[in-house]
């Protein structure tokens, strides 16, 4: 017997796309692979006909689901695991996964939690903050030219989910956070860290990055996400405290003086 991936959990995202036949031939590669549910952020033509023509009547009923979002983080705020689609390597991009290989790992994480496959625009992908919304990068080899059609790319990597089975089906992940209460954290951990002068306040990202991809690897849930933000707002109450009491003092001794 096979496991394969929950395919109900799963969402294709389209980050600002430009052209609104790349949205139908996706919402018809999407259809084709047993997913169903595309959404759009900040799309650039929003044309229905055209989007519908590229679909064809067999995606309608996706297109007619699809979702339109303001930005990103609104896309992503009720999902759990957020897997990233970049062509270029290196630099903040380490860590990078085969589709396929990605697709195995997605099988236990399917049974429990929402995930997203984000996919940049046309011209230039998915930028440095973008990424780091993502807990997982996959890139799609390909031969000296590296240039993917989106609805090629949307296709490539849902071809991989369909198929991706496993043969000893292991532990299922239980529920993680999602990327509203993780970006949340976060923005928390970034205020207290560089007002504790523990990270540098001039590039603040660069610094927290490194904390991401440690917290990342941990998975962490709901709750483990609730004890850290509990320790950050404790610390902020003790190093306020401290510098009161501090200006209490200060003031006690210029009063005696």
């Amino acid at each position: 017997m096979t496991t394969k991936i929950d395919l109900a959990h799963v969402r294709v995202i389209l980050n600002k796309p430009r052209y609104p036949e790349n949205i139908g031939a996706a919402a018809r590669a999407v259809r084709n692979m047993g997913i169903q549910r595309l959404a759009v952020v900040q799309p650039e033509n929003p044309l229905e006909d055209r989007i519908r023509m590229m679909a064809t009547h067999a995606a309608g009923d996706v297109v007619d689901r699809m979702a339109t979002f303001d930005s990103l983080a609104d896309a992503l705020k009720d999902c759990q695991y957020v897997v990233g689609t970049t062509a270029r390597l290196g630099g903040q991009r380490q860590n990078v996964l085969n589709p396929d290989m990605m697709a195995r790992k997605l099988i236990p994480i399917s049974r429990e939690n929402e995930i997203a496959m984000v996919f940049g625009p046309e011209d230039r992908g998915l930028t440095n903050d973008e990424l780091r919304m993502c807990h997982a990068l996959i890139n799609i080899p390909t031969a000296e030219f590296s240039s993917l059609n989106l609805a090629q790319a949307v296709m490539v990597v849902c071809y991989e989910l369909f198929k991706a089975d496993e043969r000893e089906p292991g532990t299922s992940v239980p529920r993680l956070a999602n990327r509203h209460e993780l970006d949340s954290m976060y923005a928390q951990l970034k205020d207290i860290l560089v007002r504790i002068s523990y990270i540098n306040p001039e590039n603040p990202e660069y610094w927290l990055n490194h904390m991401r991809q440690f917290l990342t690897r941990i998975q962490l849930r709901a709750r483990e996400v609730s004890i850290i933000r509990g320790l950050c707002r404790q610390v902020d109450w003790y190093a306020r405290k401290n510098f009161e009491d501090g200006v209490e003092e200060g003031r006690r001794q210029a009063n005696e003086e």
